[in-house]
């Protein structure tokens, strides 16, 4: 088990030795009297590369300096500007580069990878989800169930902690995915639990609706880029993220898709089309007929956004440079130094409801707080604490290990000791 200090002399000690330190440099941080602000937001929107100004510079002069042609003669030539990710998502969330593309929006892609993959029909009609998951999430699977003219109430199994409980335990879902057996459609979880924190056993998941019939798809906008996953080995059909939390990628920034390569490659599993996922070699023949790519890529609609994608250019070139390997490493130490300086403040009424298991979570911590929890919220903000809040009474703070130190984490502990 680590030892920790809570002093600052530990904390900078750790920022001594941390070998990722230097990345710091690369972001840009809000400022709070004249200072740097302690960032522990970066669950919500990540902060913004310095790298990000001059890709964006580069993308105006070559649309400046070609026009149109920068389709084809720009320095990353939009036509193609979408390849310029896919072998680096692929690095963060396991798969090959045929299995990922960046598109779209995370709610969109949601309701694309649906059309594809929940297709009710022989009784077989139910979807699994978390109780509580993002409302986006919820609306998503509501729309789509009525879609069919199924009833929500009847078609939507949502699973929920026991009672006086926060957290889902995984022996519920897989109980619960046995006993909806062949009424079961599929199973749509959120990787992380926005609110808990929780991570979920996504290959234990998948393996249990396999073993009834239905897919498994997941959204992994509190996953991906906070925790190693290996989606093409663990059999998941298919999920889909936004990039503008712990990817960088700036507000609204272009979401991604992973299809497991099983179904990517099957032009027989149907999908909406557009003419960007159409075959590239036939796309400017303007011609009736859609003829999907044999990829990921089958599921874009629409040109590339490229000046919404040169942040999430910035931003992966740095990921890239890191590795998810060296930043879990960092990110199990820093998390959990952050909760143990979280355990000594014992004068606000507050308890972490996050998962103490590393395996289990990701740099999110949960704060519950049975009173005074915005009036805590509030102070911190006045202290330069970039935090979260949420309905009803929880403050979500995420020690990101790309750009957070030990020291933020202290500074952090000690402003809230100073709150009476």
């Amino acid at each position: 088990m680590q030892a920790y200090e809570a002093t600052l002399d530990y904390a900078r000690d750790q920022d001594q030795v941390d070998i990722l330190y230097s990345f710091r440099e690369r972001f840009l941080f809000p400022r709070h009297n004249d200072r740097d602000v302690h960032y522990f937001c970066g669950n919500s929107l990540g902060l913004q590369p310095k790298s990000v100004a001059y890709l964006m510079q580069a993308e105006l002069d070559d649309w400046a300096k070609y026009g149109v042609e920068g389709h084809f003669q720009a320095r990353n030539p939009w036509f193609s500007y979408h390849h310029l990710f896919s072998e680096r998502l692929s690095k963060i969330v396991g798969a090959s580069k045929d299995e990922v593309v960046a598109t779209n929006t995370l709610t969109v892609n949601l309701h694309l990878l649906m059309i594809s993959f929940y297709r009710p029909k022989d009784g077989r009609y139910k979807i699994i989800m978390e109780a509580g998951a993002f409302p986006s999430d919820q609306y998503a699977v509501e729309t789509q169930v009525r879609m069919y003219g199924y009833d929500p109430a009847d078609a939507i199994i949502e699973i929920k902690p026991r009672e006086g409980a926060y957290i889902i335990e995984e022996d519920d879902i897989l109980s619960a995915i046995e006993t909806a057996g062949d009424s079961l459609a599929l199973v749509m979880f959120g990787g992380v639990n926005y609110y808990t924190g929780q991570f979920f056993d996504l290959e234990q998941i998948t393996a249990a609706a396999h073993k009834v019939g239905a897919y498994a798809g997941f959204d992994l906008a509190h996953a991906v880029g906070n925790i190693p996953m290996r989606l093409h080995d663990w059999n998941i059909d298919f999920a889909c993220w936004c990039s503008y939390k712990y990817l960088n990628s700036g507000p609204g920034g272009v979401g991604g898709i992973f299809v497991n390569e099983k179904h990517a490659s099957n032009p027989n599993i149907f999908r909406l089309g557009g003419w960007w996922g159409n075959d590239e070699k036939d796309r400017f023949k303007m011609e009736k007929g859609f003829f999907p790519q044999k990829n990921a890529g089958s599921w874009q609609m629409s040109n590339a956004p490229v000046f919404n994608m040169v942040a999430h250019n910035a931003s992966l070139d740095i990921y890239d440079k890191v590795g998810m390997k060296a930043l879990r490493a960092k990110s199990e130490k820093l998390t959990g130094f952050t909760e143990y300086l979280l355990k000594q403040v014992t004068h606000l009424p507050f308890e972490i409801i996050t998962p103490t298991d590393p395996k289990r979570r990701g740099c999110q911590l949960s704060l519950l707080f049975k009173e005074r929890g915005r009036e805590v919220f509030d102070k911190l903000t006045e202290n330069g604490v970039v935090a979260d809040w949420r309905e009803p009474n929880v403050i979500r703070i995420a020690p990101v290990p790309l750009y957070n130190t030990f020291e933020d984490s202290y500074r952090f502990y000690e402003i809230l000791m100073g709150i009476q």
